[in-house]
């Protein structure tokens, strides 16, 4: 039984949702803190992202650098990319995830 005539205490469920706020902005800065890796052709091409997708590097060793051809390299280098990107959403999954299923699909959240 809920104390005060069956009404939820807002003050309690605002304390929570502020909770659940800084938990949120806490997360999300420690993902643009962190980098994750992607490759492409067996590691001739890797890209660094932030947990956010920022892109922060990129590294391209020689033997992928054929000046007649280009469009391979163009190619591994957005697959390098795309990588580090699908790394980075796993990372958001697992930092932000449980923290967007706290917040219950709240209105005004952003969920």
């Amino acid at each position: 039984m809920i104390p005060g005539g069956g009404q939820p205490n807002m003050q309690q469920l605002l304390q929570q949702a502020q909770k659940m706020q800084q938990d949120l902005a806490r997360a999300q800065e420690e993902l643009a803190a962190t980098e994750v890796d992607g490759q492409a052709g067996g590691g001739l091409v890797k890209a660094t992202v932030t947990g956010s997708g920022e892109l922060r590097g990129l590294v391209i060793d020689p033997k992928a650098v054929d000046p007649e051809d280009t469009e391979t390299l163009a190619d591994l280098i957005v697959a390098a990319v795309q990588a580090a990107n699908e790394n980075a959403q796993q990372l958001q999954q697992a930092k932000l995830g449980p923290l967007a299923q706290g917040m219950g699909g709240m209105p005004g959240l952003g969920f």
